[in-house]
């Protein structure tokens, strides 16, 4: 059985921290979601006892009263560096979150290609985990194996005590770990100005537009009917995507009437760095989105000084130059026998069968502009191997 969403339990009590947030932080935007991983040997290390797991052990009262200790005794000798220092990692992250957060006393499955995992809960449900080992021997495991990974949702980032955001980026530049999601929330209690219907207007009118280029849009919901509805704008494969969505009909049902909408700015490290600051200064990196982001915030009594995240180039070019690799290399691996036949003797009828077709799902988030110049540079690389000899009289 599903467990239910504490926030949507606890909608009242969701709103009133955010606006007690608001007045501490003097910061309208609330980080919403925080994943980061770090390389085990910059995790946490356990001390003597513990890697011995000496009666003496003791971490602090969660762990003597926890039932880590017998835990740990069941971990094999060859996984038990990096379990110790996964729950070092649960347990600090806990301490920065604050009262009420512990450290669930078993080792669950892990998600995301993670074995295992260390729940964080609060009130008996999970809000965050810590994963560890690697659930695969592919190359790709191979590498996951040797880090450790914090996923923290928005349970615990809206319940965790005042500040625990700037210790958690202390956590991540300490462990000098890699911020791989962090969504920024902006809130609307009142409703947004102009209704969720404005945005159309706004899109077309290009005011949602970002360097001339306007963002790819997507929906959900029921927008006839005015409940429940979703904007999407931008996509997860380049990192940057705001939901605009009904936060009220959220909480408390499409029945409430709640003109509660948020707009959250979910960045992601696919094709850009995101520093630790974001933790720190939600609110200038949110205003750096777009100019459109920037506008939102004017709704609000803050000063905010602009902070771009912009799409590093350098990856931006390895990773198109990767995944056009390997497209050619299963091409000339795989699919090129059936190539030569069909050129061979289709004659003209050759150019129908190449023509019109959609390209290869990994290859639809890159422009053409970036897909010509990296084909032309790998190319190359496989041009220099010898042909073989022709195969058809």
């Amino acid at each position: 059985m599903t467990r239910p969403n504490p926030l949507v339990l606890d909608g009242s009590e969701v709103k009133l921290r955010l606006m007690a947030e608001r007045t501490v932080h003097k910061t309208p935007v609330h980080v919403d979601w925080v994943r980061f991983t770090c390389l085990l040997r910059n995790a946490p290390f356990p001390g003597v006892e513990t890697l011995f797991n000496s009666t003496d052990s003791i971490w602090d009262e969660q762990y003597r009263n926890g039932g880590f200790k017998k835990v740990l005794a069941d971990i094999a000798d060859f996984d038990y560096m990096p379990a110790t220092q996964a729950l070092e990692l649960a347990t600090d992250i806990c301490k920065a979150l604050g009262k009420g957060f512990s450290v669930f006393p078993e080792v669950r499955k892990g998600h995301d290609f993670y074995r295992c995992r260390w729940s964080i809960e609060r009130a008996g449900a999970e809000c965050g985990w810590v994963g560890f080992l690697a659930s695969g021997d592919s190359p790709r495991q191979s590498a996951q194996s040797l880090t450790i990974h914090a996923n923290l949702y928005g349970h615990a980032c809206t319940f965790a005590d005042h500040g625990w955001n700037e210790r958690i980026a202390d956590i991540v530049d300490e462990r000098e770990a890699k911020l791989t999601r962090a969504d920024l929330a902006l809130d609307f209690f009142d409703g947004l100005p102009g209704g969720m219907e404005s945005l159309e207007a706004q899109y077309h009118a290009g005011a949602l537009d970002v360097k001339g280029k306007r963002p790819k849009i997507s929906q959900a919901g029921d927008w006839w009917n005015h409940a429940e509805r979703s904007l999407y704008i931008g996509s997860k494969e380049a990192g940057k995507q705001t939901n605009v969505y009904e936060k009220g009909d959220q909480l408390f049902g499409r029945d409430s009437n709640s003109p509660w909408v948020r707009a959250e700015l979910r960045y992601g490290n696919k094709l850009r760095v995101l520093p630790s600051d974001m933790l720190r200064r939600p609110a200038d990196f949110f205003a750096g989105a777009s100019d459109w982001h920037q506008l939102l915030l004017t709704q609000f009594e803050t000063t905010v000084s602009a902070q771009k995240c912009p799409t590093e180039k350098p990856l931006a070019t390895q990773t198109v130059n990767a995944e056009v690799t390997r497209n050619i290399r299963w091409a000339f691996n795989t699919a090129a026998p059936t190539i030569a036949a069909a050129f061979h003797f289709l004659g003209d009828e050759f150019l129908e069968f190449v023509t019109n077709q959609k390209l290869p799902g990994r290859l639809q988030k890159f422009n053409a502009a970036e897909l010509r110049s990296a084909f032309g540079s790998v190319m190359g690389q496989f041009s220099t191997v010898e042909s073989p000899s022709p195969a058809f009289a």
